[in-house]
């Protein structure tokens, strides 16, 4: 099968596909590659131009042709001289019949290569963080709304105290507002390799251009300009390869905010707690086994997809590591593997989280329920306190709770009410310190949340205000 042919007879990665959206798959598609490319050299030239290296009229014909992509004609050229860069070089010049002799003039490779990385990186970046802002604005919203509904807490997967459900949306919300903040300053820290030659040094181009009066580090100037990307001072044949371990490390974090989410709303899903539910379609399948199953599948898919992100920067640590020296290619072949897939997995994951967040069910007669199965557990340290304040031994008393505790969990488990309340407040030596219906108010675990509503409204506020913001600066 041709470079050019690519059907479902043959492998083709889920994120051709499958996950990921076009915008991000054009960012990394071959197209969009090599028109940057053309860019870098047309900007080398141009400053070449400015040097007196370049004619106006061979500037004019690079311009002509830049955007008149050949992939199919610069695949021929790479099965005969096997170097994908120096393909796209020729095939450019074949367009260009009066400029083609100054395409790439001082360069290596990876002056384009990397510079086309980091602009495509910072594209990258650019949708990601256009994905994350309407997730926080659903967030703070759901936050704002479900501020003072209280719910069970729960601690090694067990009922504790209550919170609210706007407070555990927030917790996730803080996440996902600082990953936010992680993605802008990974973009504005983002450097280019800047153009210096072989081994970073810009010899090449101070030979080029001798006696023009321009030093490599003006033409480099000029080019970055051009492309408004800063380079690195330092740099050898390529970027120094911590920067991928920086962009790879701030992808994980945000995937992993969002795989507790996923995986807290896995738990919540389930019948026995039965809290949330991603959106289920009307014609939606669960299982092929099971007609009655309304499995977590968007959840399920984000954390498997998180997962897999978060393998990578493994690779990226490696690469960086292992730059041995000035330059060594093996970390070519699995860069053209990690930077689009880990960008298109997160892109997806984004996307999905999206959706769950836009059609999330909250079933509030079953956080109810669960409050008045557990709430009363929970309540039993302000019963205790008090006891205490009111003169009783705190020991003693301890040792009361909980064995009415240990029998209203039988009851629990049994699936009758919790008793545990009225068990208490029947309890003569509690009695003698506290009168049964202040043991019933005491025992109440919906008064029992704290401040946790006002720091759930304020982390919300601060979602909306950034988001808002970031509106009214596009505006």
């Amino acid at each position: 099968m041709s470079r050019e042919s690519f059907d479902h007879e043959t492998y083709l990665s889920p994120l051709t596909w499958r996950y990921g959206s076009d915008e991000m798959r054009a960012v990394w598609s071959e197209v969009h590659k090599r028109r940057i490319h053309r860019r870098i050299w047309v900007a080398l030239a141009a400053a070449q131009h400015q040097a007196g290296l370049v004619t106006a009229e061979q500037l004019a014909d690079l311009r002509a042709h830049q955007d008149d992509i050949d992939v199919a004609r610069a695949n021929e050229i790479d099965a005969q001289i096997h170097h994908d860069l120096m393909a796209e070089i020729r095939t450019f010049a074949e367009q260009c019949p009066v400029g083609g002799g100054v395409i790439h003039l001082g360069a290596t490779s990876a002056d384009v290569l990397d510079n086309t990385d980091v602009l495509r990186i910072r594209e990258s970046l650019d949708l990601l963080l256009a994905r994350l802002r309407p997730i926080l604005a659903r967030l703070a919203e759901l936050i704002e709304a479900r501020a003072d509904q209280v719910c069970m807490g729960f601690t090694h997967i067990q009922p504790a105290e209550p919170i609210t459900v706007g407070y555990r949306l927030a917790t996730y919300g803080q996440d996902l507002l600082e990953d936010y903040h992680e993605l802008t300053r990974l973009r504005r820290r983002l450097r280019g390799k800047g153009i210096k030659g072989a081994v970073g040094s810009a010899a090449s181009y101070a030979r080029v251009l001798e006696s023009t009066g321009m030093t490599p580090a003006e033409l480099e100037a000029l080019v970055m300009k051009e492309l408004d990307l800063e380079p690195f001072t330092i740099a050898t044949q390529v970027y120094p390869r911590k920067q991928d371990l920086r962009v790879l490390n701030t992808l994980t974090g945000l995937a992993a905010s969002l795989y507790r989410f996923a995986f807290d709303l896995r738990l919540l899903q389930s019948p026995p707690i039965g809290e949330w539910s991603e959106p289920f379609g009307t014609q939606q399948v669960g299982s092929s086994a099971m007609p009655f199953k309304r499995n977590p599948v968007q959840t399920e898919n984000i954390d498997s997809l998180a997962r897999y992100v978060a393998a990578l920067p493994r690779i990226a640590w490696d690469n960086a590591a292992h730059s041995l020296l000035e330059r060594t290619l093996d970390d070519s072949a699995n860069r053209r593997l990690m930077l689009p897939q880990a960008f298109l997995a997160t892109d997806e994951i984004l996307r999905k989280a999206q959706r769950v967040l836009d059609g999330l069910v909250i079933r509030d007669e079953a956080i109810a329920r669960n409050v008045a199965a557990y709430g009363a557990f929970a309540a039993t340290e302000r019963l205790l306190m008090a006891l205490v304040r009111a003169g009783a031994d705190r020991q003693a008393m301890h040792e009361v709770i909980r064995q009415h505790a240990m029998a209203a969990w039988q009851a629990v488990w049994a699936g009758e009410p919790n008793p545990l309340a009225d068990r208490l407040a029947g309890d003569a030596d509690v009695q003698r310190y506290v009168p049964a219906e202040r043991v019933h108010e005491l025992l109440d675990a919906v008064g029992h949340v704290g401040d946790a509503p006002a720091r759930a409204r304020r982390i919300a506020r601060r979602m909306a205000r950034l988001v808002t913001e970031i509106i009214g600066d596009e505006g």
